[in-house]
């Protein structure tokens, strides 16, 4: 009954169960990071007040509106005292040399460099979750072989012990066995330790908890191979066009270019212009010394029009100027340092990539295969009285220490991955 009413919410509740039963694969956890990152959070703030700052580089000056009365007059020679005047003005300053324009494009051009900064913490945190995800996988890998090794070790003493009830062994090979055992499990309890802390600094680039975003769900650590071709000079080409350090470094340029245009315009001076009505109103009769009558003055409107224009007598100093245009040189010489950089950065993460998967696949190949043959006729060795204890323990370590290097060796596969993918301007994918 409830499939038949419900077929979409029982499916969204199986997708749920599914994703929270379902191991986090890399590209899941850097979804999360893009999310829920801080980091990011703040740069989109900052994107957010750079747009802001195009609007209000469009303002134009406001006008000036002023309303005079008067004069009054507060002599007692003068009588009768003449009427209040009025006078209503609008003033407003003329921009010229296209500042609005150019302080719009320099807006606009600051945004554009605070988007492209953007993505330059985006790469940082990209490389920080990679790096903190291989390791979570080493770690984890490191304990399942070092937990096998504990029982092996374990599984030693019991035979041992078995062994010396029936005169097989001596005293002194169990307490020896025993005595391996026992240090090997310090190692482990440290393995765990660094599983623990491993996962832990996954929320550093989350901004959060693991567990609050995938609860208990363990890691896929099954990393996709990735080819990224052979010819270096298509790579780089293709960086070129893409890389976050390369595109801060041109909207530097372009935003030290506006910059410049703006401080150019600034320097042509602004006139104003000023509007202005007066009304005085009809004067008040009086009688002259003769004592012969005096008419008042007619009521009077007036309209008057002015231009004020400043004396740009400051301009003569051209500081601004070499200030503006030192920065386009300065950005300009960052842009080709830069760019020289990331074709350095792109051959080099190449090279570093190959060195990591051709030793990834010796591993893989060969040393791990061989290593645990050899401790596995150690240990029928030693099972039949052909070997010493000493020499199983040397097989032992030595298959121990070849898989760690094996694990090591997948996870600076997966870092110079990331790094190569960084430097080409590609989204991480492990």
């Amino acid at each position: 009954m409830l499939r038949r009413f419900f077929p979409l919410a029982l499916a969204a509740t199986a997708g749920l169960a599914a994703a929270q039963t379902d191991p986090v694969r890399f590209a899941r956890y850097l979804d999360a990071v893009e999310q829920h990152s801080l980091d990011l959070a703040v740069q989109r703030e900052a994107i957010t007040s750079a747009r802001a700052g195009v609007s209000i580089a469009g303002v134009a000056p406001d006008p000036s509106l002023s309303w005079d009365v008067g004069p009054k007059e507060f002599s007692r020679e003068v009588n009768p005292k003449p009427r209040l005047g009025q006078s209503l003005s609008l003033s407003w300053t003329l921009e010229t040399a296209g500042k609005r324009g150019r302080r719009v494009k320099a807006a606009e051009s600051t945004v554009a460099l605070t988007q492209a900064n953007a993505e330059g913490v985006k790469h940082n945190l990209y490389s920080a979750a990679a790096g903190a995800f291989a390791e979570a996988c080493r770690t984890r890998e490191a304990l399942l072989r070092q937990e096998a090794t504990l029982q092996a070790l374990s599984d030693v003493v019991r035979a041992n012990e078995v062994r010396r009830k029936a005169g097989d062994v001596g005293g002194l090979e169990l307490l020896q066995s025993r005595s391996e055992r026992d240090q090997y499990q310090a190692a482990v309890v440290k393995a765990r330790a660094d599983v623990r802390v491993a996962r832990i600094n996954l929320a550093v680039p989350l901004s959060r908890n693991l567990a609050e975003v995938f609860g208990e769900q363990p890691l896929d650590c099954a990393y996709q191979a990735f080819e990224p071709g052979d010819d270096v000079t298509a790579l780089v080409e293709s960086a070129l066009r893409g890389r976050d350090d390369v595109l801060i470094a041109r909207a530097t340029l372009a935003n030290a270019r506006d910059s410049a245009d703006l401080a150019r315009a600034n320097r042509y001076v602004d006139p104003s212009v000023s509007l202005s009505y007066g009304y005085t109103p009809h004067g008040r009769s009086s009688v002259d010394a003769e004592g012969q009558p005096v008419d008042g003055s007619p009521r009077s409107n007036t309209l008057s029009l002015s231009v004020s224009i400043p004396i740009p007598l400051s301009r003569l100093q051209r500081g601004e100027l070499v200030q503006a245009e030192s920065a386009v040189t300065q950005a300009l010489l960052a842009l080709r340092q830069t760019e020289l950089k990331a074709e350095a950065d792109v051959r080099a993460t190449h090279a570093q990539f190959l060195a990591a998967r051709e030793n990834l696949a010796r591993y893989r190949d060969s040393v791990l295969a061989d290593s645990q043959k050899v401790l596995e006729g150690m240990r029928l060795s030693y099972r039949n009285g052909a070997a010493s204890l000493l020499e199983l323990l040397n097989a032992q370590r030595s298959a121990d220490d070849a898989y760690l290097a094996f694990l090591q060796a997948q996870s600076d596969l997966a870092n110079a991955t990331v790094l190569l993918q960084l430097s080409l301007a590609q989204r991480p994918n492990l």
